[in-house]
């Protein structure tokens, strides 16, 4: 009996299909990514645009602003909600904290929404990027659709809860996808 290679032809005609639903990519994984354009506060000139791209250790934060105070350090914060247009702390809601630590932590609570200092060069431009371990693009530690802030001034590293010393923004945007 002679063997046959339709199926085989078949098959291989149908790969990209079947690897499809298999959950695999002929082509490799493409990055889940989100941005945020900031645009400034009022009577401010900051803004920019701010990637962060979902990897295994975390989520990458890449930012690249501009029309900061020169020579300066800044808060960047990501709140749960917010309107960028309502003035004061009160426009804003919290610091995104998904998981709040419990009271036995101590000195090591940190909201994920408190992300690091930036720092703008004497040109008043802040670039570099940062990875946060505690965030994601989806399910409950997700940022897309939250609020991102700078503020005019750095964070306290000694303040374990964040509050609203920070200053008044400098620039604000909503994540999207």
């Amino acid at each position: 009996m002679k063997p046959c290679s339709i199926p085989l032809v078949i098959l291989i005609g149908c790969c990209p299909l079947f690897a499809s639903f298999a959950g695999c990519s002929l082509y490799g994984d493409h990055p889940r990514h989100a941005e945020v354009e900031l645009r400034p506060a009022p009577g401010v000139n900051a803004r920019g645009t701010v990637t962060f791209v979902d990897n295994p250790d975390g989520v990458q934060v890449t930012y690249n602003l501009m029309g900061l105070p020169p020579d300066s350090d800044h808060g960047l914060h990501i709140h749960e909600r917010g309107d960028c247009i309502a003035a004061g702390p009160a426009g804003l809601g919290p610091i995104f904290n998904p998981l709040p630590a419990p009271a036995s932590a101590g000195r090591t609570a940190h909201a994920e929404g408190d992300l690091p200092n930036i720092h703008a060069d004497s040109n008043g431009v802040a670039a570099g990027f940062f990875v946060v371990p505690d965030l994601s693009l989806d399910g409950v530690r997700s940022v897309v659709g939250r609020i991102l802030v700078v503020h005019r001034d750095p964070d306290d590293p000694y303040t374990i809860v964040p509050n609203f010393s920070d200053g008044p923004r400098l620039a604000c945007g909503v994540i999207v996808r």
